[in-house]
């Protein structure tokens, strides 16, 4: 009940955010900053857990730097993302202990790149002229087969997955949540086209069905890739859950998990559509 009511919650928020982003965007940066900045400090909880010193207020204000840097020149995503990098380098170098300066710099640098750049791909998608309909579609892409795969795993799962990152996932899990996946992506674009035959302009997905549907299954994949790689965080720091902020859901991290590869991968996929 816990895990139902926070999501009620919060989904209507998302998607409120997702579609007042083209009038306000500092609106959609400011929330993808909080929780992005929240899910960072929850990794270095882990990475501490894992014997690391991270300086973790110098990483949060490279985070900052980082969303602000793309907010005003999304251009500049690389040099920023590098020239940060290099910044941690120099800070662990002066602040850790010898035996320590590359571990410390490497854990807070793949913190910055894992939930950092992963995040800020969702204002990159927010900025292309279906930005809201690209977001909704990969929230709504990834939310149902998160909800498939949590319930039919536990009614019918018997096929492991992942044993070691996950005992829990199972085959039959995974197959249910590519199915959802695909249901919702095929519901949003036949819902694009209704609505667009009525000159109601809110939904956009351009190309056919075939399309969106690939699509789906590439995001669904990604998605499920992303909770591994957190489980597997966490399994190497010895922990059940990232944090306990959200009730029945843990930390924002856990929340957000499949989004961090997945979010990647749209945008990703939308550069190479947009190149070939």
């Amino acid at each position: 009940m816990k895990r139902v009511l926070t999501a009620v919650v919060l989904i209507p928020l998302v998607i409120l955010v997702i579609f007042v982003s083209p009038r306000w965007p500092l609106v959609l940066m400011s929330v993808i900053f909080v929780a992005a900045g929240v899910a960072l400090w929850e990794y270095l909880d882990l990475a501490a857990a894992m014997g690391a010193k991270t300086p973790r207020v110098v990483v949060i204000v490279c985070l900052a730097i980082l969303m602000a840097a793309i907010f005003r020149r999304p251009d500049l995503i690389a040099p920023v993302t590098g020239a940060l990098s290099l910044a941690l380098l120099i800070v662990c170098t002066f602040r850790s202990p010898v035996n320590r300066v590359l571990p410390d710099t490497a854990y807070s640098v793949f913190g910055l790149l894992y939930i950092g750049l992963s995040m800020a791909t969702l204002y990159l998608l927010s900025a292309e002229d279906n930005g809201p309909s690209l977001l909704l579609f990969l929230f709504l892409v990834v939310w149902a087969g998160d909800i498939a795969a949590l319930y039919i795993g536990r009614a019918f799962g018997r096929w492991t997955m992942a044993p070691t990152l996950s005992p829990n996932k199972t085959w039959e899990g995974a197959l249910a949540s590519v199915a959802a996946s695909v249901l919702i992506a095929v519901l949003l674009v036949w819902l694009a086209g209704k609505l667009s035959a009525r000159e109601i302009d809110y939904l956009s997905y351009p190309g056919g069905f075939l399309h969106w549907i690939e699509l789906a299954v590439l995001l669904n994949i990604a998605a499920q890739v992303g909770d591994l790689v957190e489980s597997a965080i966490k399994r190497g720091a010895g922990v059940k859950d990232s944090g306990r902020l959200l009730p029945g859901h843990g930390g924002v991290l856990d929340r957000i998990d499949a989004l961090l590869l997945a979010a990647p991968v749209l945008w990703y996929a939308q550069l190479a559509q947009q190149s070939f």
